[in-house]
């Protein structure tokens, strides 16, 4: 591949400027994207390898990003695991949950077939896309993946019945633990088969169990993930949302980049971290539904951060909003590219 400023400052290289792309930036404010919408539904494009190689792709098209994410979704391993997803109403939900379900090993039933449309699209997308421009796959952590499967449903995303089970039923939650982690693997493996070029484990609701639980119950399978990965040579990336102090965790022993929440401030996260693993984030999407004026007054921060600290990539603390003015992002991406990083 062609020299890529986010592979080379994943891999710890400095360059000149730091790279820039954004969660959930396959989707959401592009107007492109709400056409295919409008016209397929989002389970279609999802499931549809042309249609969501398409998708992937707008943001390099129509935003400059420096890398691709693939167009998916994190509940495809619920489904590659035996359950009915449905994204009808106003979220995902599955048919039946697991809280609802009397023996849950049984319930479980692995269908790896499930995913192979998405290596398709990873096939599709490696054909289309620019040289330079890398192709970022992903998958759901194990806590976030399980409070889908266990809450069925969760509008608030506060996920009440979770956290009891936990505590209650932990030696039954953890065989349910392992066959998530199993099929993850596999997943991200075939991911890596099929192209990509990094991987970034999505653990959105890290900060919903006290970090020692997390640390106990949650963390070994994390591990496994990204360490599968790891060995087949692809570097990684881990998002744990809302773990706060718990960030102490993450090392370079377990990835080769975290990727930082708008709650944790980027200044001093090191002393948590190491200096070895490279840092992603923290901008906080909200900025960017107000003005121009707005956005170049909080970039200011992440210039003089981006002087200091060369082994960081531009992104935000969690993924853009649907209410995000498209112009907005624009405006940021141009003064990633345009300012004097110094370097």
């Amino acid at each position: 591949m062609p020299q890529s400023l986010f592979l080379d400052t994943l891999q710890g290289k400095t360059t000149e400027r730091p790279p820039v792309w954004f969660m959930r930036q396959a989707g959401r404010v592009l107007p492109s994207y709400m056409e295919m919408r409008n016209k397929y539904g989002f389970k279609e494009m999802m499931d549809t390898p042309d249609l969501a190689a398409k998708v992937t792709l707008l943001p390099i098209e129509d935003l400059g990003v420096d890398a691709a994410i693939l167009f998916s979704d994190i509940l495809v391993i619920p489904e590659a695991l035996g359950m009915e997803l449905s994204f009808e109403g106003k979220g995902p939900s599955f048919k039946v949950a697991l809280k609802d379900v009397e023996d849950v090993n049984k319930f479980l039933i692995e269908s790896p077939e499930k995913l192979h449309h998405i290596y398709k699209a990873i096939d599709l997308i490696r054909e289309q896309k620019p040289q330079n421009i890398p192709l970022i796959g992903f998958c759901g952590g194990p806590l976030t993946t399980l409070c889908y499967m266990y809450q069925g449903f969760s509008q608030n995303l506060n996920f009440p019945d979770v956290l009891p089970a936990l505590y209650k039923n932990k030696k039954e939650a953890l065989k349910v633990i392992d066959r998530i982690t199993e099929m993850s693997i596999e997943y991200a493996k075939q991911q890596v088969k099929h192209g990509i070029d990094a991987f970034q484990l999505f653990e959105t609701h890290a900060g919903l169990v006290p970090s020692e639980l997390y640390k106990e119950m949650f963390l070994p399978s994390v591990k496994r993930i990204l360490s599968a990965v790891r060995e087949e040579g692809v570097s990684t990336i881990f998002l744990p949302k809302g773990l706060g102090t718990g960030i102490s965790m993450v090392n370079y022993d377990l990835c080769d980049c975290v990727s930082i929440d708008w709650q944790t401030p980027l200044e001093g996260v090191r002393k948590y971290v190491g200096d070895k693993i490279t840092l992603q984030g923290n901008f906080d999407p909200r900025i960017l539904q107000t003005t121009p004026e707005v956005i170049d007054d909080h970039f200011k921060k992440y210039l003089e951060f981006g002087r200091k600290e060369t082994n960081w990539i531009f992104n935000l603390g969690h993924g853009l909003l649907p209410s995000i003015p498209v112009d907005n992002v624009k405006h940021l991406i141009k003064l990633v590219k345009e300012s004097d990083w110094r370097r």
